[in-house]
């Protein structure tokens, strides 16, 4: 590596091998990891006065990653306490922070002695956010075994995928039929070619703690369906072992009834709309407002579907069942009710009953339900009150008492005065901004701060500014410490499986905060490395367009 940069920066080839003072080589394992930490540490520098979300001096919203703490167990005292070091690390107060936000386990989440209890405990303003993302995977989870069929069809969808993809050979011959169909149909004029267009692909693997991959899964299955079937039938046919031929036979009779085509639909549709949401709260600078106005988003648009989506969603599955030759049952025959016999007098309803109130009505309002049961944090008073801060629609939730009510809430950054002189401020305020064409295009909190920024208000309305700041360090979801468990795999791998907690937090503050780390001057990171220890000699600095030593 040394080498390879040498050849690429002529002033480093300067000062270095050969030509590097006496022994100073910066290749043994020490002077490494002092340089690693010397790159973390001067890229923590840079917001170490913050938390880990916070409203820049432009009115953006920031996530930064200050690092990885190891525990002795997942207890939450343990955690705590991890808590504590690493804010007294780098000058942080545990009274300072306004928001912390959690996946769902019970040590973290827990309402009497969970983490987040803990911290409410000293710091009665660090008010706790479930993770939204991760409750929107709960939301799905629920959905999915809502009643039997869709159970079943999710459990059916995963051995077809096992069975389509248990091989190499496998895999190939559904690329290759898949191709072909392409090339056919192109050949056809069926489908045309473009950018993005007809791409080749191939069948998703679904990840149990990943409900997104669902979406992506169902989707190419409809994309790739024949190419599917077609692989399905060589086993049942060539294959050797009796288990997976039986195997595939079924699942080509389960493939091709039409309930499973419906619910394929049916969860494409439904997960499609939850997927949109699921991406768009994993954003690093999304806010409160904006999560909770996305959230009711999706609910208005399930609700328009249950009202008036049936239609649609039939006659799209009959063109797919038409296209597909697979038989449409007739809605007015009756069928028993699912997980009664015939024999013994079961009750008896109609298709369209069956797929309409039994599935269809059923996944739509196991939706609704969920979202609201979900996301409590819709009904709080902080959020009622952080809601009025939306600039849609010409501010038109925008209420002074309700805005006084936040900044009491908030008592240690508003005293009494404060919030008399707030309630005289903001008329003024809400007046000057329904009249200035700037702030006409924004759409949510995070466009609004950015917007008194750039017009000198965040200094006229001092503390309405303070409260849509502290409005928008409410954590929304734990995207960010998500990709750093991710970029763990990338950094300590089975090579490198011996690295010390140091070196590994090094390595992935540099890794993860990589954009603000390359733009840190070399000089700065230089003197750091420097005043880590005593060395026998300096190393040499650079000056304008020569090199000093």
């Amino acid at each position: 590596m040394l080498e390879w940069y040498r050849k690429k920066d002529p002033k480093a080839a300067l000062v270095t091998g050969e030509n590097a003072p006496r022994n100073n080589q910066m290749s043994s394992p020490m002077v490494q990891k002092d340089l690693a930490r010397a790159c973390a540490e001067e890229t923590i520098t840079l917001f170490s006065l913050f938390s880990c979300r916070f409203v820049n001096d432009k009115g953006s919203v920031i996530e930064r990653f200050l690092g990885i703490e190891h525990v002795a167990d997942t207890t939450s005292t343990s955690l705590k306490e991890a808590l504590d070091t690493m804010l007294r690390r780098y000058g942080l107060s545990i009274s300072k922070i306004r928001g912390q936000g959690y996946d769902g386990a019970s040590n973290m989440r827990g309402q009497f002695h969970g983490l987040q209890r803990l911290v409410l405990n000293e710091n009665p303003y660090a008010f706790y956010i479930h993770c939204f993302a991760h409750q929107l995977q709960l939301v799905v989870v629920s959905v999915a075994k809502c009643c039997g069929s869709t159970f079943d069809f999710f459990n059916y969808v995963t051995s077809i995928v096992n069975v389509v993809s248990a091989s190499c050979k496998r895999k190939d011959q559904l690329l290759q039929s898949h191709h072909d169909k392409l090339v056919e149909q192109l050949d056809s004029s069926a489908i045309f070619s473009g950018r993005g267009k007809n791409q080749e692909t191939s069948l998703a693997r679904p990840g149990d703690t990943r409900w997104g991959t669902h979406h992506k899964t169902l989707a190419r299955l409809m994309i790739m369906w024949s190419s599917v079937l077609e692989v399905l039938e060589n086993i049942s046919e060539d294959g050797t072992d009796g288990e997976k031929k039986t195997t595939a036979s079924g699942l080509i009779q389960r493939m091709e009834s039409f309930e499973f085509v419906f619910i394929l639909h049916l969860m494409i549709r439904v997960l499609g709309m939850t997927q949109d949401l699921s991406q768009c709260l994993q954003k690093k600078n999304q806010n409160i407002v904006r999560a909770i106005g996305l959230i009711g988003s999706v609910m208005r648009n399930m609700n328009e579907m249950r009202e008036n989506g049936w239609d649609a969603l039939f006659e799209e599955v009959k063109e797919f069942c038409l296209l597909n030759n697979i038989e449409i049952p007739n809605m007015e025959d009756m069928i028993p009710v699912r997980g009664r016999s015939r024999c013994r007098g079961a009750k008896l309803v109609s298709y369209y009953h069956h797929f309409h109130h039994g599935i269809f009505n059923v996944v739509i309002d196991q939706v609704y339900c969920e979202l609201n049961n979900r996301f409590p944090e819709r009904s709080t008073q902080l959020l009622r009150c952080v809601a009025c801060l939306d600039p849609r629609d010409s501010f038109a939730n925008f209420e002074v008492q309700k805005l006084v009510e936040l900044a009491k809430i908030y008592k240690d950054d508003f005293c009494d005065y404060d919030c008399i002189k707030l309630a005289g401020d903001l008329p003024i305020f809400i007046d000057e901004v329904r009249n200035d064409d700037n702030f006409d295009t924004c759409i949510d909190l995070g466009n609004l701060a950015e917007k008194m920024v750039q017009t000198g208000r965040d200094t006229i309305f001092p503390l309405v500014y303070r409260l849509i700041e502290l409005a928008l360090i409410l954590p929304v979801a734990t995207a960010t410490v998500e990709r750093a468990f991710s970029a763990m795999n990338i950094i300590k791998t089975e090579r490198r499986n011996k690295m010390n907690d140091d070196w590994l937090n090094n390595s992935m503050m540099c890794y993860i905060e990589r954009d603000l780390f390359a733009s840190i001057e070399d000089e700065k990171i230089l003197k750091r490395f420097q005043g880590l220890r005593n060395r026998k000699m300096n190393l040499p600095r650079t000056s304008g367009s020569g090199v000093n030593s």
